[in-house]
């Protein structure tokens, strides 16, 4: 197996404090938003056999076995990450993965360039994706009942928000989420930006459920996504709890601590709470607007001690063993290829002993058992 040097990416959003906290070194002073873990192409992990894009590139069926290639193909099939956000993230959604595959063969069609600040899709992949939180953990998952995101907003008394509550009120739960989405995202940004400074000056003084956008607007004032996002569910997850967000779910991660897995993509669509391109045709093409519980997720037990956060998708599977003093976990040699992150104590995998923040990478069916007193993150594939 492989010990990983990873990537820590400085977005503007990280933490300054968080990863470092995890791994036990001083803070730089600069935000620290996330470390990945894996072969994505812009930042794969590295090690001492080359990166592990490299690595698997020399021998796709001996890192990654027969059968998750002939499933997924030559590649990591998931990204794992540590996110550390110390302010929220932009507001979004991901594709499925037809509409991956017709938005990229579009887009290449039209000749925009991979990199050009416009383009949304970057690859013909979705990104289903699992957030576990670490610490407590503040997140935006799915819609709420309209007429509960209505009742948020009316009290309020904000009078330019009054249309936006008659919608909610008078149309069926998917014509009014979309409605409304739409009006806010294709309102006059200056009429915007004075709804979004009186919408955030009665989330401060009014506190409890309007506390979360009141950081919200605090970090992104102005921005009709500050309105958009109280059409969405406020979660806080517990540590050890998850969130999954499949195709076409609106979210954004507030503040916390987490460990991320995903499909191996970069499709983002964003609604808000960012300086980027919104492209509001397509979004609304791809957003599903349809109400529902954010869904938090607690992991299901197994007899031997593997704790599994079941998703209805087979690019990833995420599961944690949490082992008392002098514990061990059964032989994990597993067919496919698979990452192991420690989160807390000290671990021994395979030939490797591993802190919190440190993980390596075990090709398929290589043998690998696990011993020591702390947490560990199993990331693997369904094949």
């Amino acid at each position: 197996m492989d010990r990983l040097d990873n990537t820590v990416r400085p977005y503007a959003w990280g933490s300054t404090t968080a990863i470092p906290g995890l791994l036990g070194v001083e803070p730089s002073g600069e935000p620290q938003a996330e470390m990945w873990m894996g072969a994505h192409p812009g930042a794969p992990s590295r090690t001492g056999r080359g990166t592990l894009v490299e690595v698997i590139d020399a021998d796709p069926e001996r890192e990654l076995g027969p059968a998750a290639v002939a499933k997924f193909g030559p590649r990591l099939p998931f990204l794992l990450k540590i996110l550390a956000a110390g302010a929220p993230l932009s507001l979004q959604v991901h594709p499925n993965l037809q509409q991956a595959k017709e938005g990229y063969e579009d887009e290449e069609r039209r000749g925009i360039p991979i990199d050009a600040p416009f383009r949304n899709y970057k690859d013909a992949n979705h990104k289903p994706e699992l957030i576990c939180a670490l610490t407590e953990f503040d997140g935006l998952c799915g819609f709420r009942d309209p007429l509960q995101a209505a009742d948020l907003l009316d009290g309020l008394g904000v009078d330019s928000l009054k249309a936006y509550v008659d919608l909610l009120h008078a149309h069926p739960e998917e014509a009014a989420l979309r409605e409304v989405l739409t009006a806010i995202l294709t309102a006059d940004p200056e009429q915007m930006r004075h709804t979004v400074a009186e919408a955030a000056a009665a989330c401060t003084r009014l506190g409890g459920a309007y506390t979360a956008y009141a950081d919200i607007a605090h970090h992104y004032p102005g921005d009709p996504g500050v309105i958009a996002a109280m059409l969405l569910n406020h979660v806080r997850l517990q540590p050890g709890e998850a969130l999954f967000l499949g195709a076409g779910i609106p979210h954004a991660y507030l503040t916390g601590l987490g460990v991320e897995i995903m499909a191996n993509s970069d499709n983002v669509l964003r609604c808000g709470l960012t300086p980027k391109h919104v492209d509001v045709p397509e979004l609304l093409r791809i957003v599903r607007f349809e109400a529902g519980d954010a869904g938090v997720l607690r992991p299901e037990a197994s007899l031997d001690g593997e704790e599994v956060y079941e998703t209805p998708i087979d690019e990833f599977r995420l599961s944690r063993y949490v082992l008392p003093e002098g514990g061990t976990a059964p032989d994990l040699t597993r067919e496919a290829p698979q990452i192991l992150l420690c989160t807390a104590g000290s671990v021994r995998a395979g030939d490797q002993q591993l802190t919190p923040g440190q993980s390596v990478f075990v090709p398929a069916a290589e043998k690998v058992e696990v011993s020591g007193a702390g947490t560990i993150f199993r990331a693997t594939v369904i094949v």
